[in-house]
């Protein structure tokens, strides 16, 4: 019996496609769920001109939704990057597996978060800060690592 073809991660090659498909369909709702709170931020915004509050409290609860709406786009922005980099994962022959010890991350948890870097063991570290996690900076449609980043020049592409 002939063993499937699979990666360092454990993976076969239409498992990690099938990730792909999951990763870009879910970058795909978030690009689409960020545009809507845009658009909706801005038409509530031009609509608030005209209707400016008058009371303190009108004011407070503005600011709130405004502050509640930046949050939320924060958040789909750090997994917007996360999807992006584990999509580079896949280009590398790197994904599945975790970043911080070399071994392959469960399927499981692969299932429940695609973008995941780490197994769950070293997740819990990086959240306690035990694991020092790399900043990535998103600009002009690329990646740097937070100790790269003020060394960049785009002549050098």
């Amino acid at each position: 019996m002939r063993k499937k073809d699979t990666n360092r991660s454990g993976l076969s090659p239409a498992e990690i496609e099938k990730f792909k498909a999951v990763l870009w369909a879910k970058r795909n709702e978030i690009l689409d769920n960020v545009t809507t709170m845009e658009i909706e931020a801005l038409r509530r915004d031009r609509n608030d001109l005209s209707n400016l509050p008058t009371h303190m409290a009108d004011f407070g609860t503005s600011n709130y939704e405004i502050d509640n709406i930046i949050g939320i786009m924060d958040s789909e922005r750090k997994i917007l990057i996360e999807i992006d980099l584990a999509l580079s994962r896949i280009d590398n022959n790197t994904y599945g597996i975790c970043e911080n010890n070399g071994e392959p991350i469960p399927k499981a948890r692969l299932e429940a978060i695609p973008w995941g870097r780490y197994c769950a063991a070293c997740a819990s570290l990086a959240e306690k800060g035990l694991i020092a996690k790399e900043d990535h900076f998103y600009t002009d449609g690329r990646f740097f690592e937070d100790s790269n980043y003020g060394n960049y020049d785009s002549e050098d592409d």
